[in-house]
């Protein structure tokens, strides 16, 4: 393998895994996963092949946004452990050579933080100004905004007669970046963090920071509270933040940041990751997850509007850095079951599924439970569910004439419970999860779906993405090649080369449950394959059967 180190940051070349701490791995049976829990499952991951691990929020919280909503940034969650022990997840992840980033969540705080005691206190607070607060217009609201959650945006606090502002959820208001104190105090416990050897941050939200005009939404149906993404997402002069952000944190240390950086457009990419001058180094971008609409398109997804979403990204980012490459996450349903055919081909479409992103230009992620294929929840009544904003819209849909069995239908099939019902490591109770009673039900499919069982396995999912993490480590032009899209107008495949210094690879992927022909200007035997998905095809045919996946060395082009 050549060596890239010389000229590539060494997060380039990493796969990193995302670790939902709450459903990964309960080490004491209360029924919640913890760090002791995740300290358990190391060994896992790096003969998995994993390089780098992202820890969802485990600060200390009263857990109304399953720890987004954090109390105390220097503290952890008493159900995950101590300090102590994410000291020790810290030393022993490294002595595997695995790398350890964690949430920032620096658009709001908990109500509970102790800054947002002290700015409600008064009107007169030093510590007023650290978050957004108004005066009531008319007896109502400030404004007409909604909340990401639902409802208004704005919350009236009793004490001092005014609202605070919460573009999530009401007892998580948002932090105001115009304020100097607030900055200073942000910036502390960023490189506190960064002190203690951690490795990065994937920044949460981070596109909300910055509200220049609080003002109403237009309001053309007359509703009473107007989505507001408008007026806080990605507004002009957030790059102006952020730079300072960066210059005050992360360009202090040799680490790797990605942010969630919803509403970035193709155009400023080069202002957000561009090598060494973005300010950050990588980003999350949904296009291609955005194209699932349950309500508008009853499910279905076209491919060639997801070859185009994934396609623009490659091409805007070509000489300019690397996107996160994801399928899944915490706020997403299983890919499996929202891409691929979780019944007829489940084996085949996870693992066509994997070839076609794992191989693009990018960050490759990998949310836990992915690598076994794990499937949406098979829930068989509301209160099955955890997930507060999707059971208030499940609610307000029952409001809107929907009967109780269509919004449940909704509510299965678009929930964030999907992705997090709890790891399922083997076949004993609970998955090998938890000795208690989970926190969330573990689908019951996990008699059978499980690492154990896919270990053993030469030919599962799990085992298919251990050989395909070597393949993308061994290979410089699938870490750093330059990508090309080919049968653009395939409703069935998505074909692309990776070329790098005159040598390159051709991925194909039957994304359908029929039968599908290669149409690409090479000329394929058997012999240049170097993974697929099916034992029994015929290696020489250019009819790729359904779900199949291949990966070419195409050699000198």
């Amino acid at each position: 393998m050549k060596d890239m180190t010389q000229t590539h940051a060494w997060w380039e070349s990493v796969v990193a895994y995302q670790i939902y701490p709450r459903s990964f791995q309960d080490s004491n049976g209360d029924g919640v996963g913890d760090l002791q829990g995740i300290i358990r499952r190391l060994s896992y991951l790096a003969e998995l092949g994993i390089d780098l691990i992202w820890i969802c929020p485990f600060y200390l919280s009263p857990n109304d946004d399953n720890g987004y909503d954090i109390s105390d940034y220097q503290d952890i969650q008493k159900e995950y452990g101590t300090m102590k022990d994410f000291n020790e997840l810290l030393e022993k992840a490294h002595a595997l050579g695995i790398r350890v980033i964690i949430d920032l969540v620096v658009n709001h705080t908990s109500s509970a933080h102790s800054w947002f005691a002290e700015s409600r206190s008064s009107k007169d607070s030093p510590k007023r100004d650290w978050y957004i607060w108004r005066d009531s217009r008319n007896g109502e609201e400030p404004s007409n905004w909604e909340s990401i959650f639902g409802g208004s945006a704005w919350e009236y606090d009793e004490n001092t007669k005014q609202y605070f502002l919460h573009t999530f959820g009401r007892t998580m208001p948002d932090i105001n970046w115009k304020n100097s104190g607030v900055k200073k105090a942000v910036y502390d416990m960023i490189c506190w963090w960064l002190d203690k050897g951690i490795d990065g941050f994937r920044v949460d939200a981070i596109t909300h920071i910055h509200k220049p005009d609080l003002t109403d939404m237009p309001n053309l149906n007359g509703e009473k509270y107007v989505s507001s993404f408008d007026k806080h997402m990605n507004q002009p002069g957030i790059l102006d933040l952020l730079r300072e952000l960066k210059e005050n944190t992360f360009a202090k240390y040799d680490i790797f940041t990605v942010a969630e950086a919803n509403g970035v457009r193709i155009e400023e990419v080069k202002e957000w990751i561009s090598q060494g001058k973005g300010v950050f180094d990588s980003l999350f971008q949904f296009d291609h997850l955005n194209l699932w609409n349950l309500e508008t398109e009853s499910g279905k997804i076209s491919l060639i509007k997801l070859k185009k979403a994934l396609t623009r990204w490659q091409q805007a980012t070509k000489d300019v850095g690397n996107v996160g490459l994801v399928m899944e996450n915490h706020d997403l349903v299983r890919s499996i079951s929202r891409f691929g055919s979780p019944d007829r081909y489940f084996i085949e479409s996870g693992k066509c599924l994997a070839l076609m992103y794992f191989m693009q230009k990018g960050i490759a992620f990998i949310y836990q439970g992915q690598e076994i294929g794990m499937v949406n929840a098979d829930y068989e009544s509301p209160s099955d569910f955890r997930d507060e904003p999707s059971l208030a819209r499940y609610q307000a849909r029952i409001k809107k004439e929907m009967s109780p069995e269509e919004s449940f239908e909704f509510l299965k099939n678009t929930t964030r419970d999907n992705s997090r019902t709890p790891m399922q490591w083997d076949d004993t109770l609970n998955g090998g999860f938890s000795e208690g009673t989970p926190w969330l039900k573990v689908n019951q499919n996990y008699t059978w779906l499980n690492v154990q069982v896919q270990l053993q396995d030469e030919d599962s999912i799990l085992n298919f993405y251990k050989k395909i993490i070597c393949i993308r480590k061994e290979i410089p032009a699938l870490l750093f090649g330059t990508y090309t899209l080919l049968m653009e107008e395939s409703e069935s495949i998505y074909a692309y080369t990776r070329e790098y210094e005159g040598e390159g690879y051709l991925i194909v992927c039957n994304l359908s449950e029929e039968k599908s022909d290669l149409e690409v200007p090479y000329t394929l035997t058997g012999s240049q394959i170097i993974i697929d998905n099916y034992k029994e095809a015929e290696r020489d045919s250019i009819t790729l059967q359904p779900y199949e996946c291949r990966l070419y060395g195409l050699g000198v082009i």
